[in-house]
């Protein structure tokens, strides 16, 4: 069964529920969201039941989660969601896996007062539960410390107006420190049996060392060929530790310069937000929801043979920080594509609601990745036409 929520329902995952007979679980956002599509909608006692038996139950959002547990109840199901969203709890499970990884909770209310000459630099704050880079912050002097202080502290007002507290939960911040290397995200699900099946892995770049944005993710035949087996092995012991089964996630890791790989977040029940896992279909020609709820697994050697050698990338056009979104009268939206060398598919969001106008989905040759990795220091305000 499938949770939609807001913000965003793709047409690629409207159609795949339809198509495939997945049940959605009968709320009113799911009944605006969906609006026209061939399905059958289910009740909160059906969704119980789907899980007391162990069915496969997605959320294209971290709003649906909070449905998903007052259906789940004190099930595994739930107790593996609460793991995954409680950052700290997360890190605690896994602490004998990673050892040397050092990190401590830090409720919002002893901020100012917190220690910070005793944690390693850089080390990162965010919220023990969180979402989109929210409330996220390196930290690389501790003379930085009162300046991200204050900026949380305004963040946490704003942050919920755009996103429940369920999401980004204010009362506890996790810090840890800062991971080296290069930052990649898995979408994977396991088996009933535990069995880790990875269906992408995404590169997310960044423009600079101190830069959280989540604008530009991009995967190619060389990152499945050369990161697909160390990661596998690195999912797999996760969810040995955890007990992952019957549970899909989209993971977070940053992998270091001798090949280590290590854990940032999962973010349970899902694949890539916003849709974005809908590049699987674009980049390999395989639909991720299809073989999540058929318990299907990408023969990869057959999938790079046919694909070609390109990058398949996804950039979020994120309004600027200070732009009064609404105050923007249009987007040139046909300036924005042609930033990219071949727009697959450009998919427009309301930015009234949301700080993003829109989402691309580009294919580029790999000759050319210099000229993609541009858009990471674009300024998208040249996009944006005022009142």
């Amino acid at each position: 069964m499938i949770v939609p929520d807001y913000p965003y329902v793709s047409d690629f995952l409207k159609a795949s529920v339809s198509a495939l007979g997945i049940d959605v679980l009968d709320t009113a956002p799911a009944r605006a969201l969906l609006a026209g599509a061939d399905v059958r909608f289910a009740s909160r006692d059906e969704l119980a039941d789907r899980i007391a038996r162990g069915e496969a139950v997605y959320t294209n959002s971290e709003n649906s989660l909070e449905a998903v547990l007052d259906a789940a109840g004190d099930s595994a199901l739930a107790r593996r969601i609460e793991l995954c969203k409680d950052k700290a709890a997360f890190r605690e499970a896994l602490a004998g896996l990673y050892p040397d990884f050092r990190f401590r909770r830090v409720p919002l209310e002893e901020l100012e007062s917190l220690d910070v000459t005793a944690l390693p630099k850089p080390f990162v704050i965010k919220p023990a539960r969180g979402f989109f880079s929210l409330g996220v912050h390196p930290v690389f002097a501790d003379e930085e410390w009162p300046g991200v202080v204050k900026a949380i502290r305004e963040e946490t007002r704003t942050i919920n107006q755009d996103y429940p507290e369920a999401v980004v939960d204010r009362a506890m911040f996790l810090a840890e420190e800062a991971l080296q290397g290069e930052e990649y995200a898995i979408d994977a699900y396991f088996r009933a049996d535990g069995q880790a099946v990875i269906l992408n892995v995404y590169h997310h770049v960044f423009p600079s060392a101190d830069d959280v944005s989540d604008r530009l993710y991009y995967t190619s035949e060389t990152i499945i060929r050369e990161k697909l087996p160390r990661f596998r092995e690195a999912v797999q012991a996760i969810g040995k530790t955890l007990d992952f089964r019957d549970f899909c996630m989209h993971l977070e890791v940053r992998e270091d310069a001798s090949g280590n790989v290590v854990p940032i977040e999962a973010n349970p029940l899902r694949f890539a937000g916003w849709c974005v896992a809908d590049l699987s279909w674009f980049a390999w020609g395989f639909n991720p929801y299809e073989y999540y709820f058929r318990g299907m697994e990408p023969d990869w050697d057959a999938i790079l043979k046919e694909r070609g050698n390109m990058i398949y990338s996804m950039c979020i056009g994120d309004v600027p920080p200070g732009v009064d979104r609404n105050a923007i009268e249009s987007v040139d939206y046909d300036g924005f594509a042609d930033l990219f060398h071949s727009v697959l598919e450009l998919r427009r969001i309301d930015h009234t609601a949301y700080p993003v106008f829109a989402f691309a989905f580009a294919a580029t040759p790999e000759s050319e990745m210099d000229e993609l990795k541009k858009v990471l220091s674009a300024d998208f305000s040249h996009y944006l036409r005022m009142k």
